[in-house]
């Protein structure tokens, strides 16, 4: 098994690398007679894309879009969907010194371990370049899906963070600030801690939040494939992922059973929803919500200690284009990934239901 290839009855496989001539997909199981809103899927990578802001990398690529099999006239063909976002703005010399030194919290060590060998360009396949492919995948997997909402916002970053639930937040707000975070206050502060750290050549983690409306009751299954776990997989396959939870959470830990059941006012109908919208590993009908910490991105420009593959200790700085913090462009990647998610255990729910 290769590991390159998401869900069971949608499946995306991506390839490529950081540093080559494109990186890409290939859709499979997706319907005949599906008419695919391009621009809306150009739309989605254009939120993931570099060079947005100066809170992102200044590396600059426009991530467009093509198309190579699978849909006709703009409609799906029931065949696998190619397509490919091709490399324009490399700059590998940047990463020559990079060849034989191991970055710390990197794939590098790991990769050459497994493989025997690695692209040192940009980190290769282990780079979140590769992401690009799961935007173009998940925003062509929310055709199958349109009455379903999938809004991811940033929660906090480093220290900074906010407490107002989802349910009386403006998510419309999201993408009127760089930090895409809904309250503006709040935005302010992080946007101010990013950019002081990225002047000190340091990096910033948080937490993406994500809320989703619309799926209805039944999807999932009760024991290996719960919907709660397959959200998890799909959100720690996301390059810097340290954490998932959804409901509650590790803070519904603080509370009593009788604080946290959420008890039934009608037939599907909950007072609360400390359950996260899943019950049983099966959702509810109940909006389903999660939260997904990332780490501080481990390229940053200050001077660290490592050795390279011969053991010898080097003072590395890393050079080339960083982003001082990956959650402003990761949201439309959390949001392709439980979209791809969500397509995936709609088409069983048809099949359970034959």
């Amino acid at each position: 098994m290769s590991g390159n290839t998401f869900g069971k009855l949608l499946r995306l496989t991506t390839f490529g690398e950081s540093h080559g001539t494109a990186i890409g997909g290939i859709l499979e199981g997706f319907p005949a007679g599906v008419s695919i809103d391009t621009e809306a899927v150009q739309r989605a990578l254009d939120r993931r894309k570099p060079g947005q802001s100066a809170l992102t990398t200044e590396r600059k690529e426009s991530d467009t879009l093509q198309i190579l099999s699978g849909v006709f006239e703009g409609v799906t063909l029931g065949t696998p969907i190619g397509f490919i976002i091709p490399n324009t703005n490399q700059n590998s010399k940047d990463y020559s010194a990079l060849k034989d030194v191991y970055r710390p919290s990197h794939a590098d060590y790991t990769w050459e371990t497994k493989y025997g060998m690695r692209d040192h360009r940009g980190g290769g396949r282990s780079s979140a370049r590769e992401t690009a492919s799961r935007v173009a995948g998940g925003a062509m997997a929310a055709h199958l899906i349109p009455d379903i909402s999938v809004t991811a916002f940033v929660r906090s970053v480093g220290p900074i963070t906010f407490h107002t639930p989802y349910s009386e937040l403006d998510l419309t707000q999201i993408d009127s600030n760089p930090i895409r975070c809904p309250d503006p206050k709040a935005a302010a502060a992080m946007e101010e801690y990013v950019l002081k750290l990225k002047e000190d050549g340091d990096s910033a983690g948080g937490i993406i939040e994500c809320v989703i409306t619309g799926v209805p009751a039944g999807w999932g299954e009760p024991v290996f494939d719960k919907l709660h776990a397959a959200l998890g997989s799909a959100m720690l396959s996301i390059n810097a992922v340290k954490g998932f939870e959804y409901g509650s959470g590790f803070a519904g830990t603080e509370l009593k059973g009788s604080e946290h059941n959420d008890s039934f006012i009608s037939v599907g109908k909950t007072a609360t929803n400390h359950s996260g919208g899943i019950q049983g590993g099966i959702s509810n009908g109940e909006d389903i919500y999660f939260r997904v910490a990332f780490k501080p991105i481990a390229s940053i420009k200050s001077k660290q200690q490592t050795v390279d593959k011969k053991g010898e200790k080097v003072e590395l700085q890393i050079e080339g284009r960083h982003d001082p913090t990956v959650l402003p462009r990761a949201i439309p990647i959390v949001e392709a990934m439980a979209q791809l998610t969500l397509a995936d255990f709609m088409l069983r729910a048809k099949v359970n239901q034959i």
